[in-house]
């Protein structure tokens, strides 16, 4: 053999036993993802923490609405479970939140035609709405479907009720696009109705479900116009008044309700740490937020999410996997009607914003779970997509290009990649909102595994050699 041929045999053996050795680096390190995971669900499936952490929040503090006593009990709830967890440098941040109070539940029936004048429809007061007069309201209704259709019937609108029946699209593949498409008419009806000189509003549920359980959720008025009362009706009651209007009856309802605001009172977000051990002032924050309606027990939105946050961080420290990076557990105030948990972390946390590297916020539900939703940059998304490839076998695999979270969202302007856990969509807004969101909704199983999703991804991107890459910042 030639000199010259054995170099390059040698050359050979050198490139390929590279290649080779960079596998075997390359597969111990999958191999041993692959075993935290594994250890990580079996934990979870074995104890069900997590369940039990919910059904301990939903019994100590089921309604939880900014500025009330249920809040405050959550707010100290969680404080104890992070204590009681060995959470390090546990504490409460203050952020001052908006307090309003739904007071009872209200009355909206029939005044004409008669004969159904005794028969109540099911309605919950939109969070921020103003009162109606003691006496009640009572005045003849316009249904519209649209806001353009609103605009081309103004005139008609003047001292009447004001029904916005405009239903989340059923043929929408996508629940939550569902609601996108039709939240608005909840948010901004009573501003719309004001304008054209109606007397209150009231809007179809946001659910796609036909029952009669309203489903309430925060409003805003506008500058200018008019505060009127505004309520949602439910689906079934919404159809009752529609089957008199497209008969051409005319339809008179007396609505009466006695919310009210208050001043703005002292609440807190909890966060709590498992400080890492190389990059200990490198974050990755795990959240969701406290606050709920003040109806039903606001198991899935989101005491699930608070759970799914407590409980990763607390599997990950009984299990001994402390990562590299420091993982944040925060859990927000106000994200109902306000954001103004998020809004005091920002401001609270602006310095080390260049030092958040990722943030994973559980917001949907404890669902089964789906995978997650990320606004990561093409080469973190690919990273992220090959750690989710370890969740195959419960079905969690999905990364897919999409939010991450309300709370989470203010860490944009950092450029930092921003996760949403993802569950299966199909049932959250049969409950969201309503007096169903109750914790006999929950599926223990389905809601341990989805913990089990997201204490395995943010122990893997904590626990990575590189820092996951940053998004751009945004330019304004």
């Amino acid at each position: 053999m030639s000199q010259r041929l054995c170099w390059i045999g040698l050359l050979a053996v050198l490139v390929w036993g590279g290649a080779n050795s960079m596998t075997r680096a390359q597969a111990p390190d999958k191999a041993s993802r692959a075993a935290i995971v594994e250890r990580i669900v079996r934990d979870a499936l074995t104890h069900k923490e997590t369940y039990a952490m919910l059904v301990d929040l939903t019994t100590k503090a089921p309604h939880r609405l900014s500025g009330s006593p249920g809040a405050a009990a959550a707010v100290e709830w969680a404080r104890q479970q992070m204590i009681r967890s060995g959470f390090e440098n546990v504490r409460l941040e203050p952020c001052m939140v908006p307090h309003w109070e739904r007071g009872d539940i209200g009355e909206l029936k029939f005044a004409e035609p008669g004969e159904a004048t005794d028969e109540p429809l099911p309605i919950l007061a939109l969070g921020g709405s103003e009162p109606t007069p003691p006496e009640g309201i009572t005045a003849e209704v316009m249904m519209v479907k649209t806001f353009e259709e609103l605009a081309q019937r103004r005139a008609e609108a003047k001292g009447k009720i004001v029904l916005f029946n405009h239903p989340m699209p059923q043929t929408d593949p996508s629940t939550f696009s569902a609601y996108g498409a039709a939240v608005g008419y909840r948010s901004r009806g009573a501003s719309e109705a004001a304008k054209a000189g109606a007397v209150a509003a009231i809007v179809r549920s946001m659910t796609t479900r036909l029952d009669d359980f309203p489903h309430t959720g925060g409003m805003r008025y506008q500058e200018g116009p008019k505060r009127i009362p505004t309520a949602a009706v439910s689906t079934l009651g919404v159809g009752r008044i529609a089957r008199h209007l497209e008969a051409g009856r005319r339809v008179v309802l007396h609505f009466r309700q006695n919310c009210r605001w208050f001043e703005d009172a002292p609440s807190f977000n909890v966060v709590g740490e498992l400080v890492g051990t190389t990059h200990p002032d490198e974050i990755v924050l795990v959240g969701g937020h406290l606050d709920g309606w003040d109806v039903g027990h606001g198991a899935h939105d989101d005491g699930a999410g608070t759970c799914h946050s407590l409980s990763a961080v607390r599997t990950l420290k009984k299990l001994g996997l402390r990562p590299k990076r420091t993982i944040r557990c925060v859990l927000f105030m106000n994200e109902e009607n306000g954001t103004a948990g998020a809004k005091a972390y920002l401001a609270a946390h602006k310095d080390e914003l260049d030092k958040h590297v990722f943030a994973l916020e559980s917001d949907r539900g404890g669902f089964t779970p789906r995978g997650f939703t990320t606004d990561a940059n093409p080469e973190a998304l690919a990273i992220l997509a090959e750690m989710a490839t370890h969740f195959t076998d419960f079905g969690a695999e999905r990364m897919l290009r999409g939010r991450g979270g309300v709370d989470i969202s203010v860490l944009r302007e950092g450029g930092v990649p921003l996760v949403g856990f993802l569950p299966d969509p199909h049932r959250y807004f049969d409950l969201h909102h309503s007096w169903r969101d109750t914790i006999d909704q929950v599926n223990e199983r389905e809601l341990e595994l989805g913990m089990a999703a997201i204490a395995s991804l943010i122990y893997m991107v904590a626990d990575m050699e590189e820092t996951l890459p940053r998004n751009p910042k945004p330019s304004n």
